[in-house]
């Protein structure tokens, strides 16, 4: 008997077969095609003298990798001596919706940019999606799906469209691994969007912004309070950096010797490594914190291995009376570098580490002026300077 020829097919090929058919990747897969050009894979086998075609899932969103996986594994069955469409009976009966969530996070957790990308989606997926945790995945229905978003649908607007998404996906992932048939009642268009009415629209302004010329005597204020948001307040001032990326910082991104802070590629907006200057303040700010260190993160939380919350600076404005939102520091920053400094745009622009739109512009600029930067931002701090400097008051561990 000859050897079993498999991996016939290529993803290229896959990607632009058209021809109506049943074309045979080896080992009992097909890629089937009907008149109509749609696409799924299927996996045939015989046992007991039957011949038996088993559907694996869409031809779209079953990428040809999986569908080999998938048939793997029904083979294995085969040579035990078991029956894939009995093992499957007995997946789709094990396999509830929130079985699949899980999968699915854990399953794209690597290819999603930054740690809190993923907790969002768990989140939704358990407490939103509560309702339809416990059902079977090939149970789940438009009514379950709309008992879910009602209740969300015009009090939290954008949760809920969130968490419609991310309940399309998971339950397409599901269709994908033959744990589902038929259309998936979480879509929007043609189905959802003839079920629920239109969401508010939120009302989306620019962040509140101190103007430059009061950020002297504010910083002044901010200085007069011994606490840890006070502290990464002024740093995320003086560096003019996202608060993410301030409240996610690590004693091994900073270099206080050579005066760097180096963000890593994951923790950026844009996805890129990023280095920030940092001024003398930024480097005694640092040091001050230092004098408290307990952990990897530079500017930690009340709990152990926990960073800073992502409230505590927007509270401390709230407690100050400052109407003013942190993210609108960055703005405070790029109008007093453009209507006070000489500074060329694309340092400014580099600085705050904004994406260069122009894609032509984009591929010739190798570097990140960072000496130029490094100017822009000693300046910067000279400017948030109060009229009689100060010390870095050492932070007390109860006032952490």
């Amino acid at each position: 008997m000859g050897k079993r020829v498999e991996k016939k097919l290529d993803a290229r090929t896959v990607a632009t077969l058209k021809k109506p058919g049943r074309h045979s990747d080896g080992g009992g897969l097909y890629l089937s095609i009907d008149g109509k050009g749609r696409r799924r894979w299927i996996f045939m086998y015989v046992r007991n003298g039957k011949r038996t075609e088993l559907g694996l899932g869409s031809g779209r969103d079953l990428p040809l990798a999986d569908a080999r996986e998938v048939a793997r594994g029904m083979r294995t069955v085969l040579a035990k001596g078991g029956d894939p469409r009995a093992e499957r009976r007995k997946a789709h009966a094990a396999m509830t919706f929130g079985d699949c969530a899980d999968e699915y996070v854990k399953t794209m957790k690597p290819s999603w940019s930054n740690e809190k990308h993923a907790s969002q989606w768990k989140m939704t997926l358990t407490e939103y999606a509560a309702p339809i945790r416990d059902l079977m995945v090939h149970a789940v229905d438009t009514p379950h799906i709309l008992d879910v978003l009602r209740p969300l649908w015009q009090s939290k607007p954008e949760t809920a469209s969130r968490l419609r998404g991310r309940i399309e996906r998971v339950l397409d992932s599901a269709k994908a691994k033959g744990l589902r048939s038929g259309e998936n009642p979480a879509r929007w268009r043609g189905h959802l969007d003839q079920l629920l009415p239109k969401r508010k629209r939120l009302s989306r302004g620019h962040h509140k912004a101190l103007p430059f010329g009061d950020l002297s005597e504010f910083v002044k204020l901010l200085r007069a309070r011994e606490a840890t948001a006070a502290l990464a307040l002024e740093f995320t001032i003086l560096t003019a950096a996202r608060t993410g990326e301030v409240l996610g910082a690590r004693w091994e991104e900073m270099d206080l010797e050579a005066g760097v802070w180096t963000i890593p590629a994951i923790r950026m907006k844009a996805g890129k490594e990023h280095r920030v200057p940092l001024s003398e303040r930024a480097k005694a700010i640092l040091e001050a914190v230092k004098a408290i260190r307990d952990g990897d993160l530079v500017f930690p939380g009340p709990k152990p291995k926990s960073s800073l919350s992502s409230m505590a600076m927007s509270m401390l404005l709230r407690r100050m009376k400052v109407d003013a939102t942190v993210h609108g520091f960055r703005s405070t920053f790029r109008d007093w570098a453009a209507e006070t400094s000489s500074f060329p745009h694309e340092v400014c622009e580099m600085a705050l580490a904004h994406v260069i739109a122009n894609k032509a512009e984009a591929a010739y600029r190798r570097g990140d002026l960072f000496d130029k930067r490094r100017k822009l931002m000693d300046a910067w701090a000279a400017f948030c300077e109060v009229q009689q400097e100060g010390k870095v008051v050492p932070l007390r561990a109860e006032n952490a």
